[in-house]
Order: C-alpha cells, then sequence, then structure tokens
C-alpha cells in the first residue's frame, strides 16, 4: 500500500452494501482494508484488485473483541483516512421464539463491535486532527420493530449514537456520518431468515446506489443521510406517527409468513 494515496478500512465487506463502498472507495483512489467474517472476503478482495485497487482482506469475526483487536493490528499504525464502519446481522421471527445467541450476536455485532472498533480509529483520528466515519444505521432505527425488534433496537442505537459522537467531535476534522438506508437488495434478509416475509420479497434498493449517496455524505461531511425518496418519506412519517402504530405497521412488513403470493 502507498503512503501517499488515502487509506479506508470497510467492514462487512464481503457483499452488499459494504462491498459497494469498498467499491466505491477504490475508485475513488483509496488503499483499503476490508474485513467480514466469512472467506467470501478473499473473493471481494480479489474482485476489487482487478480494477488495480491496493486491497488487504481479513477475516475476521467483528462481534468479539478479538476480533476487532486483529482488525486493529492489521491497520499497522497507518493513519486511516476513512471508517466505514458497516458490519452488520439481521435476526428475524418474534424476539421470544428466537434463539438468545443468536440476539446476542445482532448485539454484539451492530453495537458492541462496532462502537469498539470506532473508539480505536477514532481516537487515533482525533489526535492526527483528520478521519472521516460512515456509519452503517438504518431507517429501521425510527420504527419499533416488531418480529425484528433486536435489529431495529441497534439500528436505533447507531443512528443516535452518530449524532451524539458527531456532536462531541465538532470543532475537530474528524466528521461523522451517518447512512441510513431502507430494505436493500442484499444477502441480509437470507441471512435473517426472512424470506417468508412481506419486506423480505417485495422490490428492494439497489446496493450500490446506496452506497454512493453513503460515501458521497461521507466525503461532504454531512451529518446523515436517507437513502431513496421512499425511505425519506417513511423515516419522515416515523417521526410523528405514535410508537404503537408504527409497531403494528412493522408487523405487517416483517411478521412470518407475511409474503405476498
Amino acid at each position: 500500500m502507498s503512503a501517499t494515496r488515502p487509506f479506508a478500512i470497510v467492514t462487512g465487506a464481503s457483499t452488499g452494501i459494504g462491498l459497494e463502498l469498498s467499491k466505491r472507495c477504490a475508485r475513488e483512489g483509496f488503499d483499503l482494508l476490508i474485513v467480514a467474517d466469512e472467506p467470501a472476503i478473499e473473493d471481494a478482495a480479489a474482485l476489487l484488485r482487478e480494477g488495480g485497487a491496493s486491497v488487504e482482506a481479513l477475516n475476521a469475526d467483528l462481534a468479539t473483541t478479538d476480533g476487532v483487536d486483529a482488525l486493529y493490528r492489521a491497520v499497522n499504525g497507518r493513519p486511516v483516512d476513512a471508517l466505514l464502519a458497516n458490519a452488520g446481522r439481521g435476526l428475524g421471527r418474534a424476539f421470544l421464539d428466537q434463539d438468545f445467541a443468536k440476539a446476542k450476536r445482532v448485539i454484539d455485532t451492530n453495537i458492541t463491535g462496532t462502537i469498539y472498533l470506532i473508539h480505536l480509529i477514532g481516537n487515533d483520528m482525533r489526535r492526527r486532527n483528520a478521519g472521516r466515519i460512515l456509519i452503517t444505521g438504518s431507517i429501521a432505527g425510527f420504527i419499533p420493530g416488531s418480529f425484528q425488534a433486536v435489529y431495529n433496537g441497534t439500528k436505533a442505537f447507531l443512528n443516535s449514537f452518530a449524532f451524539a459522537l458527531r456532536e462531541e467531535l465538532r470543532g475537530t476534522e474528524v466528521t461523522v456520518t451517518c447512512l441510513m438506508p431502507g430494505a436493500t437488495d442484499t444477502e441480509f434478509f437470507r441471512r435473517a431468515d426472512m424470506l417468508d416475509t412481506d419486506v423480505g420479497t417485495t422490490e428492494k434498493d439497489d446496493p450500490a446506489k446506496v452506497a454512493a449517496d453513503g460515501f458521497e455524505a461521507m466525503m461532504s461531511g454531512a451529518g446523515d443521510i436517507v437513502s431513496g425518496i421512499k425511505n425519506k418519506v417513511q423515516s419522515a412519517a416515523a417521526n410523528v406517527l405514535p410508537a404503537g402504530l408504527l409497531a403494528g405497521q412493522h408487523r405487517k412488513m416483517a411478521e412470518p409468513g407475511s409474503a405476498k403470493s
């Protein structure tokens, strides 16, 4: 990797929004360290290198302290110009029907691992007084997520955390941006066991467009970006409708068996 080119870390980069964020970073001249908890991260790295990017891949479980520490060691003291904290995990079904170990893993991935990584890299950025952080939240964070209760709760945390951290860093040259997509055409719904739900089977947003929106917002230093007109309308409505009504609406989308035939 070149000492003169900007350096970015993208987590959850093997597929979906994370892979598309990595592609955009590569096109914009970043050297990359991409991370995921599956061997497919090596395939993603090979794809990115075909375009001439300098890419290092790491298979690490960012739901664990050891996994985050392994990622931080892989940075090897290099200044990180952009941290795109995108790793996330979903889980469908009613909370009391879920395997609690799987529910806990959603929390450990989406919240604990994410903020631990940001704490490590963010402190380095603050010492240098330079850097950009992009956190992948979700419009799901505005909605009580019946049949996705833990997942939506984690995204509510990330949405809030991003704005709080941004305010704490006001007056520095470190920016924090929250990307808030809606339902996006990725592996998320299959992995979350939601292919028999309405939201799992309806048309979804293009991950490349979501990633482009997020990258451009990060580079401009914006505080947040809701990707897609439909999602902008939905997030605006969520700010004024009663929580009980929103939970009922979410049930229609996420309850098992709600897929339209």
